[in-house]
């Protein structure tokens, strides 16, 4: 297979918050956003993959700041890295100012999701070949995030996970 570049799975998603979506304090409730940043990082890993996918996991999200009614939201999502069947997924979430129409990045995500056939049985997926800086970095973090998370769910020991291990010697 093929190694593709992280902008060919770029998925902008861009709606408005609803008063329905909203808490007591007319902020967006954090669980529609994180169905927004899911439904972008699902498309960003089938543009990857070709395949069906399932998330796998929701391993990091920062809410940075409040979503109040009536703002438009974009949300971002590209595959920071491929390794064998499964993709994690860098999501960044914008808001826009109404009157300045300027961006301000108020959230932040990494998903993981798995590509699989039919019967449910995961699949192999192309690699991804990061050119900008930041592509780079997230690229590179993606190991360690994936060696921490096996960690710590006991499937890898920590003496093996060589990149973590690389950041404290």
């Amino acid at each position: 297979m093929e190694a593709k570049t992280p902008k060919e799975s770029l998925t902008v998603l861009t709606d408005l918050v609803l008063p329905g979506e909203t808490n007591y304090l007319d902020n967006l409730f954090g669980g529609e956003l994180l169905a927004r940043m899911d439904r972008a990082c699902s498309i960003a890993a089938r543009r990857h993959s070709r395949k069906i996918v399932v998330t796998a996991s929701v391993n990091h999200v920062a809410f940075s700041k409040a979503v109040p009614v009536g703002s438009v939201v974009t949300v971002e999502a590209k595959v920071s890295r491929a390794f064998k069947s499964s993709m994690e997924i860098y999501v960044d979430v914008w808001v826009e100012d109404r009157k300045s129409m300027s961006r301000t990045k108020v959230n932040e995500g990494i998903y993981t999701f798995v590509a699989v056939d039919q019967d449910g049985k995961p699949v192999e997926v192309p690699q991804i070949k990061p050119e900008s800086k930041l592509e780079i970095t997230r690229f590179n973090g993606a190991l360690r995030r994936k060696q921490l998370s096996l960690v710590l769910a006991g499937k890898l020991l920590p003496n093996e996970a060589t990149e973590l291990k690389a950041l404290f010697n």
